[in-house]
């Protein structure tokens, strides 16, 4: 964790973000986060980009935030299709087939890690890979089940069965996963967030001892957080709201709570999910009654809510007077005092 009283970001030498959903939904920066990674870099703390999502490649995301006012360098980047073309070569030998279910960058990756991609079956595939892509179809799912099947390695890039954008939650990857794991009763190698590697290469190319992961996500950014070891900062501006946080399992749970980005220059021990100043969390049988006790924003009450929740598994929420129940109504949790 981050010093006593420092604001949050001067606690660590790197920051690992995820992009959909924490830098941008779709083609649209959220609010104020260019200004705040700008922040960071004159401050002299390093900034790492961790994405899941496999379709484009590291040279189009690092175009795609300098087109949104973020300074990035394509050596900042590191995609699941990155960490999914790793697997393989470790796995297979040199020039082995590959059966690609995703982008020309995911195609890309593979080439570029001395493997032959394919997109047709065929009894020379000794693999499939599987990631993000908008044009992925019945035929491109129908050869991956043969291959795999027929005993082919299966390596996904990510398992996340949504994806934020500027439209609302659409599939992601893990839905088209789930279609294949059905046809085929197989399970595949998953490359990316949640697993480690991810994260340590990130930080390791910093040269960073301390990093922050930074997400939006419980299954993928908080949980690979936590598997790498790492503390994380969980922003409700994407996937997770304060319901679904209430109820995250112990491998979910992050080590701070924020509204957005604009948290990095707030006390670290703010941000931490606790007691907070200005309200009151008491268990009541399977409820979870707030009170307002002076001057607190909705966001320190859901780290209190939090705080509760996590210690006692109790996360029906109900308000004890109409501080807490405007809170509450701001937070999604709205219950009547």
């Amino acid at each position: 964790m981050a010093s006593d009283g420092e604001g949050l970001a001067a606690g660590y030498d790197v920051l690992l973000f995820d992009l959909d959903g924490t830098v941008y939904h779709g083609p649209e920066p959220i609010p104020g986060v260019a200004d705040a990674i700008r922040a960071l870099r004159d401050r002299g703390i390093a900034v790492r980009f961790v994405t899941n999502n496999a379709s484009r490649a590291p040279e189009a995301v690092a175009e795609t935030l300098r087109g949104m006012a973020i300074e990035a360098d394509v050596s900042e980047v590191s995609t699941s299709a990155q960490a999914a073309a790793k697997v393989l070569r470790e796995r297979l030998p040199g020039g082995a087939q590959v059966l690609v279910v995703g982008a020309p960058a995911l195609e890309a990756e593979v080439e570029a890690a001395g493997l032959t991609p394919v997109r047709q079956v065929s009894e020379h595939v000794a693999a499939v890979v599987q990631g993000h892509w908008t044009e992925t179809g019945w035929k491109h799912l129908a050869e991956a089940a043969l291959a795999i099947r027929a005993g082919a390695l299966w390596v996904a890039c990510n398992v996340d069965a949504t994806l934020p954008t500027e439209r609302g939650l659409l599939p992601g990857n893990g839905a088209m996963v789930a279609a294949l794991r059905t046809a085929t009763d197989a399970e595949p190698v998953v490359a990316g967030k949640p697993a480690a590697p991810l994260f340590h290469t990130a930080a390791q190319s910093a040269g960073a001892s301390r990093p922050l992961a930074v997400g939006d996500r419980l299954d993928t950014d908080i949980a690979g957080a936590i598997t790498a070891g790492v503390d994380s900062l969980l922003v409700l501006t994407g996937v997770a709201t304060p319901a679904s946080l209430l109820a995250a399992v112990p491998e979910e749970r992050p080590t701070y709570v924020a509204q957005d980005l604009g948290a990095l220059d707030e006390p670290a021990d703010d941000l931490a999910p606790g007691p907070q100043k200005g309200w009151q969390v008491e268990v009541d049988g399977e409820t979870l009654v707030a009170t307002g006790k002076g001057p607190g924003d909705a966001y320190g009450l859901l780290r209190a809510l939090c705080h509760e929740a996590w210690q006692s598994g109790v996360t029906a929420v109900r308000a004890g007077d109409d501080l807490a129940a405007t809170a509450l109504g701001e937070l999604g949790l709205t219950h009547a005092p």
